[in-house]
């Protein structure tokens, strides 16, 4: 039997917040989960579950609705590295205080 570990509250919250922009999204568009779904190549029932926030929906799918209803920019927006301030903060922790020189190869002081 296959073990999951509970999906935190937080995360869940943040699916259903994100199917339900789908929606508004799909629907400002004027498009029906059908019209959806034969563009993405999945079933209506897919979209539905898309929409409703439900964790198992496959990752492609999610992708292709945004290209679909020209949101995919903000998808490969999600982590740029510019904009990674926890990972900026970790980078910067690691910086050395001082740089020393190097032994090995003294500079022998002509050219």
């Amino acid at each position: 039997m296959k073990f999951t570990s509970p999906i935190p509250l937080p995360v869940e919250r943040s699916l259903i917040r994100l199917g339900k922009a789908m929606s508004l999204a799909r629907r400002r568009r004027h498009f029906t989960q059908a019209d959806i779904a034969e563009r993405i190549g999945a079933s209506t029932q897919t979209v539905r579950r898309m929409e409703a926030g439900h964790p198992g929906t496959a990752l492609v799918h999610l992708a292709r609705a945004l290209q679909v209803l020209g949101e995919l920019d903000t998808f490969n927006r999600l982590l740029e590295t510019p904009s990674d301030t926890i990972g900026l903060i970790l980078m910067d922790e690691r910086v050395p205080q001082r740089i020393r020189k190097s032994r090995k190869y003294p500079t022998a002081g002509g050219l």
